[in-house]
Order: C-alpha cells, then sequence, then structure tokens
C-alpha cells in the first residue's frame, strides 16, 4: 500500500520470492505506468518491474485476500490512510509497517498507529527494517532486512515471503528496536548531512555515527528493547547506509541544509519524503518523556524548528563536557 521508491521495491521484492502481489497506489498514471511498462518511472526510473506484478488505485481490489498487507506511505499519513483501509483487511492478515518514523503528537512508533487505528493484537503487526536504499534492492544487488514481529512464526512467514537469491531477511521479536533503529537514524542522518555540507569530512561522520548509534541505543533500553538489536542490521547496518550514501533522502536534506540552503528551500527541492524531518520532533519529545539524552536528536530540531544556526548547533554538540565512553550510554 504505497508506490513510492520504496512500496514498489517491495512489491517487486515479493514478486521475485514467488508471492502474487498487488501495489496500490494513489496516482494512476503510476498505476498505468506499473502494469503497461512495467516501471514506475516516477520513482525508479530505469528498473524494470515484474511483468506479474499488479497495480491498482482501488485499496479494496488491492487488499483483497492480502495474506501480507505491506503499509508504505508517508510516516504522517499512516493514520488517515488506514483508518480509510480498516473495513478492507482480510481478517488474518499480518499488517507490514515499512515505515521509518515516528508519529507527531502522538510519539507512537508505526506499529503501535496500525494496532491502535487496525485494532489489531501485537501478534499481526509486523516490522521490516534495515539498510534499505531502494534504488540498489530494486537493481537486484545483494541486501538484507530483518523481519520483527511478536509473533515468531509470522516473522518467519515474512521471512519467507521476502527471500531471494539477492536479498537475505533474519527474524527478530524485538519490534520496537527494530523500529526505533530505523526511525531514529534518518536523524541522524540528517546531522551527518549538515556535517557534509559544512565541508566536514570522515572523521565527524564517524564520530556522528557512533554517537547517533549510541544515542538510538538509550533510547531503545529506556523503551524496551533489545540493546544487541542497534548492533545488527536494523541498527548499525542501516544507521551506516543511510549516513554514508547520497542516495539517502535524509543525508541529502541535511547536505543541503549544510550549503546554506533554508529549511523552505530545501522542502522545495526535495521530492520523496525524509523521514527525519518530521519524525525528529516527535522523537525529541518520546526522549524527554523517558528522560533520555539525545544531544544529537536535539541539535538536528534546533536547526530545523528553532532557528539555531548549524554552525552555533555544531559548537554546541563538540563542546559538550567531558564523559567516559560506555556503549550504550
Amino acid at each position: 500500500m504505497g508506490a513510492g521508491s520504496w512500496g514498489t521495491t517491495v512489491a517487486k521484492l515479493l514478486c521475485d520470492a514467488g508471492g502474487e502481489v498487488t501495489l496500490w497506489g494513489r496516482r494512476a498514471p503510476v498505476v498505468e505506468a506499473v502494469n503497461e511498462r512495467h516501471e514506475n518511472a516516477d520513482y525508479l526510473p530505469g528498473v524494470e518491474l515484474p511483468a506479474g506484478l499488479r497495480a491498482t488505485t482501488d485499496p479494496a481490489e488491492a487488499l483483497a485476500g492480502a495474506d501480507f498487507v505491506a503499509l508504505a506511505v508517508p510516516a504522517q499519513t499512516l493514520r488517515e490512510n488506514l483508518a480509510a483501509w480498516v473495513p478492507l483487511l482480510p481478517p488474518e492478515s499480518v499488517l507490514v509497517s515499512l515505515m521509518k518514523g515516528v508519529e507527531l503528537g502522538t510519539c507512537r512508533r508505526m506499529s503501535e498507529v496500525i494496532g491502535e487505528v487496525a485494532d489489531v493484537p501485537a501478534e499481526r503487526v509486523a516490522v521490516f527494517s534495515g539498510p534499505n536504499l531502494a534504488r540498489e534492492i530494486a537493481a537486484g544487488q545483494p541486501g538484507a532486512a530483518v523481519s520483527a514481529c511478536a509473533d515468531e512464526d509470522a516473522a518467519r512467514r515474512l521471512q519467507s515471503a521476502t527471500m531471494t537469491p539477492y536479498f537475505r531477511v533474519y527474524t527478530s521479536t524485538d519490534v520496537v528496536g527494530v523500529e526505533l533503529g530505523g526511525a531514529v537514524k534518518n536523524i541522524v542522518a540528517l546531522c551527518v548531512g549538515m556535517a557534509v555540507g559544512l565541508g566536514f569530512g570522515d572523521n565527524t561522520r564517524a564520530l556522528l555515527m557512533t554517537r547517533g548509534l549510541a544515542e538510538i541505543a538509550r533510547l531503545g533500553a529506556a523503551l524496551g528493547a533489545d540493546e544487541h538489536t542497534f548492533a545488527g542490521l536494523a541498527g548499525m547496518g542501516d544507521l551506516i547506509g543511510t549516513c554514508s550514501s547520497p542516495l539517502s533522502r535524509n543525508r541529502t536534506f541535511g547536505e543541503n541544509l549544510g550549503r546554506g540552503m533554508t529549511l523552505e528551500q530545501v522542502v522545495a527541492v526535495t521530492k520523496q519524503t525524509a523521514e527525519g524531518v518530521k519524525s525528529s520532533g516527535a522523537v525529541h519529545e518520546l526522549a524527554r518523556k523517558h528522560n533520555v539524552e539525545m544531544p544529537i536528536t536535539e541539535a538536528v530540531v534546533q536547526v530545523l524548528y528553532e532557528g539555531v544556526p548549524i554552525a552555533d548547533a555544531a559548537s554546541a554538540l563538540i563542546s559538550r563536557s567531558p564523559k567516559p565512553e560506555r556503549y550504550g550510554l
């Protein structure tokens, strides 16, 4: 449900794994191109999609008889979209979050929003996350992800539905950890992008990624996640991919800010959703509620929404009081 770059990529992945897949898209031209030319030129130009992949603008058609319902809409639109789809959901389907964000206002993770809106138990809500740069996976380059669900059997079934010769999937029951890794790394990537835009080099990027991972682990621990999750694909793996690649929307967004563009200017030239921009405020609020220190997240929020110049935020970060380094602290 969602025909952007990641939704289309996962649809292709499911097809390549042998599944029967219907892709729902909001825009008729995108749907027609997938059905007739086997290409999503708006989001994945040049990538040939499987001939068996069907697309539709009708949510009822897309959802009919589905074993898995993969939700790939922008995080801040999930509640409204899913509320409209609830009457159409097959009664035994597993609802899979492909989104990497935290809801503004409620500070809820996407799996929590799904469970609340669809009124389904945790055993029917899964999360699919990892170092998932869509274009590389759509091109068939080797990649991997984590299938997480409170129900181990559901996690394994999703694993089986997404494993291909080029894509490996691991399972987990740590939904909180897998989900937080995907959401918070976007904020760290924004900060890394700002540093790149300012002209800083590899040492600075390594610093921000490492301390960013510590922030993710601190928040995860406060919310009951397994800290070991953050050393895996959904934590460190996703963080490295998003912070290092020029394909990353969040890093690119941060780079443009670092080069001197205003927030409004960057939003105007950004064609796809950079989830970290809106989620940063929700993650910051979540950290405050749980008394978790997240200086990188705080700096990003200050730059985005409080008018603090990037150079001042960087100076404040590097001049924080000294302390011992302990993993996760």
